[in-house]
């Protein structure tokens, strides 16, 4: 479980791009691939819905491999999570997620 916690603290398991994919599930690829296209205003495509989580060696979303800005600091800084940055109280980066989602936060600090 520890390892399917996202550097900004969400649950990877909880993710419909990780469920997709384990599960192999190509309805919920393509669900989930709308709802991300018209959410981000971005050509986002049912093949595109590919991702074993964040941490974790394997497939990753184009978002959470390149595009993630909080991944790209914690690997920067060599972080484990978000919850190990001596920063994490007053992070920009991070802080809109951890501030509408207080499971987050938890995870980080947990």
């Amino acid at each position: 479980m520890k390892d399917m916690i996202a550097y900004c603290g969400l649950n990877c398991e909880k993710c419909e791009a990780y469920i997709a994919t384990v599960n192999d599930d190509q309805a919920l690829r393509e669900k989930t691939a709308k709802l991300w296209a018209e959410f981000n205003n971005a050509p986002i495509l049912p093949e595109h819905i590919n991702c074993q989580g964040c941490r974790v060696d394997g497939v990753k979303t184009v978002f959470c491999d390149s595009l993630c800005h909080i991944r790209q600091c914690a690997l920067k800084k060599d972080v484990t999570t978000c919850g190990d940055c001596p920063d994490l109280e007053k992070c920009q980066i991070v802080g809109e997620i951890i501030s509408n989602n207080s499971e987050a936060l938890k995870n980080l600090k947990g």
